[in-house]
């Protein structure tokens, strides 16, 4: 990522506008992100709005609803990943998250699984480039789904912008230690 030098851009930029989005917003749509069926049969999601998808330079803004005790492997993400948990509460690994809590992470580490709470969850979040993730140490995401009595279903197709592929299912290798 370059840095701006103030003194080399005439502002404002023609044609730049400001956007404003609500959450009913009809271009805006709910879209299934992930997806487990539970001890008791029914199912459970993670539901995204993408208030801002932008290419260039690319980052996302989103707003995120996790069913209660819905489980996202461990991950990370190719861009800093801010997290602001705004209702409710998720476990990060051992670590609880209650509302209030501010979650930054930096490109290249990872954080999870992540469980919601027994309310669920909802968050605002930040990505500050590619937001696509990358999962890490799959063993803890199989043992959080076995203790739960968790299956995870298949991910639910989403609608990515033309300009960016889908990369839920990519694991990154073994570190070689």
């Amino acid at each position: 990522m370059s840095e701006v030098d103030p003194a080399s851009v005439s502002l404002p930029i023609p044609g730049k506008e400001v956007i404003f989005r609500h959450m009913d917003d009809p271009d805006m749509p709910w879209q299934l992100c992930r997806a487990q069926k539970n001890a008791d049969g029914t199912e459970s999601y993670v539901r995204e709005k993408w208030f801002a998808f932008s290419p260039d330079p690319q980052y996302l803004s989103l707003y995120a609803e996790y069913d209660p005790g819905m489980i996202v492997r461990r991950h990370g993400h190719y861009s800093p990943h801010m997290v602001f948990v705004i209702d409710g509460g998720l476990w990060f690994g051992d670590r609880w998250c209650p509302a209030g809590t501010h979650v930054e992470l930096p490109f290249g580490a990872a954080f999870g699984p992540i469980r919601a709470g027994d309310d669920g969850a909802k968050l605002y979040e930040v990505m500050m480039g590619d937001p696509r993730s990358w999962g890490d140490q799959p063993e803890l995401f199989t043992a959080a789904l076995d203790d739960n009595g968790v299956t995870q279903l298949p991910d639910p197709p989403l609608e990515f912008p033309e300009w960016l592929a889908d990369l839920r299912t990519h694991w990154a290798p073994a570190s070689e230690d």
